[in-house]
C-alpha cells in the first residue's frame, strides 16, 4: 500500500534549478522527506500496534469479545497517532503554507505572508523544552507583524536534526514558493 505523505516528491530533489518544477502547483506537498526520528517513531509505535492488535486476537478467543474490542480500539488509536506523526510537517501549495501538527493544522494564505526567513536563534531540541542554537524558518505574518513570529521549521526538530543539507533545502524551496505567492 504506497503511502504518499510518506516520501516527499522526487522533483524536488531531481531539479536543481528550478525551485517549482510541479505543473499542478495546487496539490499540497511537503517540499522534503520526514526525517529518521519521525519515522523511527512510528516505526515503533506501529510495531507496539501490532502487539496490542495480536493481545486482542488472543483476548477475543479466549471469550471476552467487549475487552477485545477496547484493546483493538486502543490500537486503532496508535495506528491513526503513528500516521499522524508521519503528516506532521509544513506543505505548500498555490494557495499558502500549512503547518500541520499533531493535534492541529493551520493554513496560511500567501497573501497573508509578508517574509519567510532563515535565522539563527534558539531553537527548541525535537519538540521538547530544551532549547540549543540553531537555525529556525520563521514566518513574518501580515496580520501579527513582528510580535509573534512562528518557526516553521527547525534544524533540530524530528525531519532535521543532523541532517543540515536536508534543512537548507526544504528551507530554499519553501521561499521560492513564497517568493512565487506572495504579494507585497
Amino acid at each position: 500500500m504506497p503511502l504518499p505523505f510518506l516520501t516527499a516528491d522526487r522533483a524536488f530533489e531531481a531539479a536543481e534549478d528550478v525551485a517549482l518544477p510541479f505543473d499542478d502547483r495546487d496539490r499540497w506537498r511537503r517540499p522534503y522527506r520526514p526525517g529518521p526520528w519521525r519515522v523511527g517513531a512510528a516505526a515503533i509505535a506501529l510495531l507496539l500496534a501490532s502487539y496490542v492488535l495480536f493481545a486482542a486476537v488472543i483476548i477475543a478467543l479466549t471469550g471476552s469479545v467487549s475487552e477485545a474490542g477496547i484493546i483493538l480500539g486502543l490500537a486503532a488509536a496508535v495506528i491513526v497517532g503513528a500516521l499522524r506523526l508521519l503528516r506532521m510537517g509544513v506543505w505548500v501549495s498555490a494557495r499558502g503554507l500549512r503547518l500541520v501538527g499533531f493535534l492541529r493544522t493551520r493554513t496560511v494564505p500567501w497573501d497573508r505572508i509578508v517574509a519567510v526567513r532563515t535565522v539563527q536563534q534558539p531553537v527548541r531540541w525535537l519538540g521538547l523544552p530544551r532549547a540549543v542554537q540553531g537555525q529556525a524558518l520563521t514566518l513574518v505574518r501580515r496580520d501579527r507583524g513582528t510580535q509573534d513570529v512562528p518557526v516553521v521549521l527547525s534544524t533540530h526538530n524530528a525531519d532535521f536534526l543532523a541532517r543540515a543539507g536536508a534543512f537548507n533545502r526544504a528551507a530554499d524551496a519553501i521561499e521560492a514558493w513564497a517568493d512565487e505567492y506572495r504579494r507585497d
